[in-house]
């Protein structure tokens, strides 16, 4: 069955790095548009990253984190650099099949879609 299984959240201080994993089972990752979500307590859950033949950041996580794909291990992985308490959240990992259209990695992060695909989620705290 479709699967995604997040790993490698944890506790770190400020200023430090995580890698996050997304391994996907069940279907072949390299033909989807992928991304990283992230939700905070008593927060909406936000994209924070999405990519396909081009990568979307947040503003909050430009410069600093950094989304990429292993397709010969059905993984995606979002790289963590520099880390703020305010990047405290539970990351998500999600895949969405190929839109032809306009802006399909941006709308992957901002909205939405019933039959997308998603993982568990993974706790990032980010505190000294």
């Amino acid at each position: 069955q479709v699967q995604l299984v997040e790993s490698g959240g944890g506790l770190v201080q400020p200023g430090g790095s995580l890698r996050l994993s997304c391994a996907a089972s069940g279907f072949t990752l390299d033909s989807y548009v992928i991304g990283w979500f992230r939700q905070a307590p008593g927060k909406e859950r936000e994209g924070v990253s999405c990519s396909s033949d081009r990568a979307y950041y947040a503003d909050s996580v430009k410069g600093r984190f950094t989304i990429s794909r292993d397709n010969a291990k059905n993984t995606v992985y979002l790289q963590m650099d520099s880390l703020k308490p305010e990047d405290t959240a539970v990351y998500y990992c999600a895949a969405r099949g190929k839109e032809a259209r306009l802006f399909a990695v941006q709308r992957m992060c901002l909205v939405r879609r019933q039959d997308d695909y998603w993982g568990q989620g993974t706790q990032v705290t980010v505190s000294s």
